[in-house]
């Protein structure tokens, strides 16, 4: 979710961690709206492609199989040498001495070109619906997504405190936290489906109960017909193993972000959630879930 790039942890001062602000009703950071009117103004081209997903919920897997398949054979060398956040920027990052998110978008040499947000719909800038953009949303079950939101924000710095499970898990039924409430994400973007024909919404619990099938959803959506050859190399390199030891892929050159605390690529797997929470807290989440998941056609599983 979070980088910065081509800096040694020795050439950088580590930024101070961010403090919650209220920004039009949804929880952020100044690292995410210090740069708005240029996120706002962004100018989307008719065949840019959009990812958009609620931190922690497979941004970087679907980014990942979408470049593979767009430049895998054609750009080669770019899966070697060039990290995945600036193949796929994430439009509304700001840090300072750091290229903005809008700056590297504008700057893809790619063609389309794949940008990243965790954004709610309702701050998606007007120029991606005005071009009629592709959008991909990719989500998560609320539990699973707590946990690796959790250990997330443990080893990156640019994230708030996290503070304890108990406190985090409060937090997050709460929608403190940053990109809002869980809720309001996956429902605002479920319902602008039924009304924008070019968004395609994932499952995270899909993808990992059948790649195979997902990949080949992803690619009807975008309009790809790979080889059964092309699509067995991405299905391959973008298993989550793969991933993880892929340097180019894991975070593992972003200074701000501590591996040793917990690595980016924790475990990728669903039900994970079983080893934090306690009765109580299950029970707990299960009854707020109930009031806040009002939307009986959007339905998640917490297992596969």
């Amino acid at each position: 979710m979070i980088y910065l790039l081509q800096h040694t942890p020795k050439q950088m001062e580590m930024p101070p961690r961010p403090s919650l602000l209220d920004f039009h009703g949804v929880s952020m950071t100044k690292y995410f709206i210090d740069n708005w009117d240029n996120v706002q103004n962004f100018k989307a081209r008719p065949d840019d492609i959009l990812i958009a997903t609620y931190p922690k919920a497979g941004t970087t897997w679907v980014c990942y199989i979408l470049d593979l398949l767009y430049f895998g054979q054609t750009c080669p060398e770019r899966q070697a040498s060039v990290p995945l956040h600036e193949r796929v920027p994430f439009l509304e990052i700001t840090i300072p001495s750091q290229p903005a998110g809008t700056d590297l978008a504008d700057q893809l040499p790619t063609t389309p070109r794949l940008i990243k947000t965790h954004l709610p719909v309702q701050f998606i800038p007007k120029s991606f619906w005005e071009q009629n953009c592709r959008v991909i949303y990719v989500a998560r079950n609320a539990k699973d997504n707590a946990v690796s939101y959790f250990h997330f924000g443990r080893m990156n710095n640019v994230q708030p405190e996290p503070g304890d499970w108990s406190t985090f898990l409060q937090n997050f039924m709460e929608g403190k936290m940053v990109f809002g409430s869980w809720y309001d994400h996956v429902n605002g973007w479920w319902e602008k489906k039924q009304t924008y024909s070019k968004l395609h919404y994932m499952f995270y619990e899909d993808l990992i109960e059948d790649t195979g099938r997902e990949i080949d959803r992803l690619c009807y959506f975008v309009g790809l017909s790979p080889s059964a050859e092309e699509k067995e190399r991405v299905t391959t390199g973008t298993k989550f193993d793969n991933m993880k030891q892929d340097k180019m892929a894991n975070y593992s050159t972003v200074p701000v972000m501590n591996h040793k605390v917990s690595p980016f690529m924790r475990k990728g797997k669903v039900g994970d959630w079983k080893n934090h929470f306690t009765v109580a807290q299950n029970g707990e989440f299960d009854e707020d879930y109930r009031q806040k998941m009002k939307n009986p056609s959007l339905r998640f599983r917490t297992e596969v």
